[in-house]
Formats: structure tokens, sequence, C-alpha cells
């Protein structure tokens, strides 16, 4: 059932509350993009892929730390 823009909202507010502050990219991007899907009611596991191995420009390859194909690239920066 999706949910409705309120419960979206009450969500995404609990979330910027629960990671205010927070700089520790490495140890918590994972768990904040699990939540950050959460406040949409979207089980990331079913979408979107961690560490989704790529080809960058020559011959060398990198990841992507988490890819939703065809709708969303997230490449963090410390």
């Amino acid at each position: 059932m999706p949910l409705n823009r309120k419960e979206i909202r009450n969500r995404a507010h609990a979330l910027v509350k629960e990671w205010q502050g927070e700089t520790r990219e490495n140890a918590e991007a994972k768990p904040f993009w699990v939540a950050f899907f959460n406040v949409f009611g979207i089980n990331r596991r079913r979408i979107a892929s961690f560490e989704e191995p790529v080809k960058k420009l020559g011959d060398k390859t990198g990841f992507i730390d988490l890819l939703w194909k065809g709708k969303l690239l997230i490449e963090l920066l410390n």
C-alpha cells in the first residue's frame, strides 16, 4: 500500500533528525540509504544495489555506491 504524503513527510522529518550531524560516510552510508528508501516505503534490496561494478575510462574499473538502474546513481564523496 502506498504511503500518503503526511506519512512520507513524517518519516522524512524523523530521518533528518536521526541523521543530523553524522559525519562517518564509510561507516554509515549504507544504513543511511536503507533508511532513506524506507521514508518512501521502498525496500532498497528490491530496487537498488550497493557497490555496483562499473568500467571507468581506459581499462580501469570501479564501484558506484548505490545504483537503481535507469533511475538513480549515487556516489558519495568524502
